[in-house]
């Protein structure tokens, strides 16, 4: 069961992804075909004694990987040990596009309190040993559907999964989707499609959010924010 506790939306929220009941949907697989367009997206590997779990994460810059916060908690709420912790980008099968170790890593500064998760701010930010050969995925500032869900979880480990869909509206500061996902799919991203331009034919998906729990019907999404964006703007070597 999940160690952590809901700070300021139990009704709304009763389970965490790790809790999730059998009868949760599944995002169905992606076609092989579609794999190559999204290897900004992976896994966010854990080991540790006995042990071994993902998460999905998106690449949003070289070297610099966005996932949820309760990803890189340990069994009581304290923070994981970033050498247990590795990223692979375009996770095929045993074929991938990338991979790096996690040389560190900062989750929002809101995200906990008293090793109680806020689940308003379930934002992680993974420092990569070194950058990668992949172009990231950019942030959008559009919420609004049809959202596009993807990312592993534990029906289809080996293979992205997801839904461009999706509709959904805001839940308090949150997002709450009308896809469910399952265990694994925490920290992958949501997206939208936005135009560069008015008249732009084929608008890019952009990441605005990410997955953070469900509840069998629906998933909540933490939305990006401004805290996120700091670590984009603020400099070398992070800028997008």
């Amino acid at each position: 069961m999940t160690p952590f506790r809901m700070a300021r939306l139990p009704r709304l929220l009763p389970l965490l992804l790790c809790a999730l009941p059998a009868a949760a949907q599944d995002l169905p697989p992606l076609p092989p075909g579609d794999h190559a367009a999204w290897q900004a997206i992976g896994r966010v590997n854990t080991r540790g004694y006995n042990r071994r779990g993902m998460c999905s994460g998106t690449l949003i810059a070289p070297a610099l990987v966005l996932t949820a916060a309760h990803c890189v908690a340990g069994p009581e709420g304290d923070p994981v040990d970033p050498a247990r912790l590795h990223f692979v980008a375009g996770w095929f099968g045993g074929d991938y596009a990338d991979h790096a170790q996690v040389a560190s890593y900062e989750v929002h500064p809101e995200a906990y309190k008293d090793h109680r998760l806020d689940i308003e701010h379930d934002l992680a930010l993974l420092a990569l040993a070194r950058p990668l050969e992949i172009a990231p995925l950019t942030l959008g500032s559009t919420p609004a559907p049809p959202f596009a869900l993807l990312g592993y979880h534990d029906t289809q480990p080996n293979r992205l999964s997801g839904r461009f869909d999706c509709d959904g509206t805001r839940a308090h500061a949150l997002l709450r989707l009308s896809c469910p996902v399952r265990p694994g799919n925490s920290g992958g991203p949501v997206l939208v499609r936005e135009a560069d331009a008015p008249d732009a034919p084929d608008a890019p998906w952009r990441v605005i959010g990410v997955v953070s729990a469900t509840n069998a019907r629906s998933t909540l999404a933490v939305p990006v924010d401004e805290w996120l964006r700091a670590h984009l703007t603020r400099g070398a070597p992070y800028t997008p």
